[in-house]
């Protein structure tokens, strides 16, 4: 009680707060997302997130070899196909965006964690994350199997993680399964978006990876914003179907969530810094708000501190050389 008890004693330098400080942040627990185009040499903005580009499989390999070098954990690749359909074909396609940008990364950055994106969303022509039905309807079961092979696609490339996004009933232990029985059972691991909400946050995801439902939503298999006990739930099922970590989708707007999952379960929880909540920062900072280091830092230290053992986010190589 005061006067005895100060505080701020503690807090005087920055060498005594240094020393008592309860969380840190490493650039190895960063993991920096990567959009994949077909082709060589290509290189293309993304207007609605302001320097973030869309690269070719040789210039992504660039962009994770400087992220490595920085000492960033891993990427997180997307793919952009050339051609897209109603079944989503060119998902599993070998020399795909995503299968050419694991073999370029694994040549260029041998050490560096790569994970990939399982989904649909970008690989259909209606932009849903999963087979539609006659009626509208989104297929949940007769989805699983393309996701598997999607994911088989990438892990013959050489992934370490696949990542499905879905948020299908059920995917983690057909996307296992069909990788234990090619083999990989020790070596590919699933990093599930176990707890992914049906969030406004990902507009400029979606105008990156030309994503986008040609109509309708994601909101029938993708959690609603008000739950929080149901995303404990969804990431214990997947836990138990054989997901190697778990992930929050959003990040900032879902730090409760974060802690409720780590408190839930002993897998590693990562959470992703999704393109919105990156893009209002820096669109905050540029009118002059707050300075951009100073509030971005501070919101993956919030990330971190709710839980994440790791932060997907798309300033992971700044935030780097910032640490440093």
């Amino acid at each position: 009680m005061f006067p005895e008890s100060r505080p701020r004693r503690l807090r005087r330098t920055p060498a005594l707060r240094a020393l008592v400080r309860e969380t840190h942040l490493d650039p190895a627990q960063l993991i920096l997302p990567l959009f994949v185009l077909p082709g060589a040499g290509r290189r293309e903005p993304v207007a609605s997130l302001p320097g973030v580009d869309r690269l070719s499989a040789d210039l992504a390999a660039e962009a994770a070899a400087e992220a490595a070098a920085h000492g960033v954990g891993g990427v997180l690749l997307f793919g952009l196909p050339a051609e897209k359909d109603a079944e989503a074909t060119s998902s599993w396609d070998p020399d795909g965006p995503v299968p050419s940008a694991v073999r370029a990364i694994r040549a260029a950055a041998p050490g560096l964690v790569i994970a990939t994106d399982v989904c649909l969303c970008q690989y259909t022509d209606h932009g849903h994350c999963g087979l539609v039905g006659a009626d509208g309807t989104i297929l949940n079961d007769a989805s699983l199997p393309i996701l598997a092979q999607a994911a088989l696609a990438h892990a013959r490339a050489g992934a370490d993680l696949v990542a499905p996004s879905d948020m299908f009933d059920g995917r983690v232990a057909v996307i296992r399964d069909a990788l234990d029985a090619e083999g990989f059972a020790e070596s590919v691991g699933i990093l599930s978006y176990s707890s992914k909400y049906a969030s406004a946050f990902y507009g400029p995801f979606r105008d990156a990876a030309h994503s986008a439902p040609s109509a309708g939503d994601r909101r029938s298999h993708q959690l609603d914003p008000p739950n929080r006990a149901e995303a404990v739930r969804e990431g214990l099922i997947d836990e138990q179907e054989g997901a190697d970590l778990l992930m929050v989708k959003p990040a900032l707007a879902y730090l409760d969530v974060i802690r409720d999952l780590s408190d839930a379960t002993d897998l590693p929880v990562l959470a992703y810094q999704v393109s919105g909540e990156y893009a209002m920062l820096q669109h905050a900072a540029d009118r002059g708000a707050f300075a951009f280091r100073d509030a971005y830092l501070e919101s993956l230290v919030a990330i971190r501190r709710a839980g994440a053992r790791a932060t997907i986010t798309y300033g992971a190589v700044d935030a780097a050389k910032w640490l440093a």
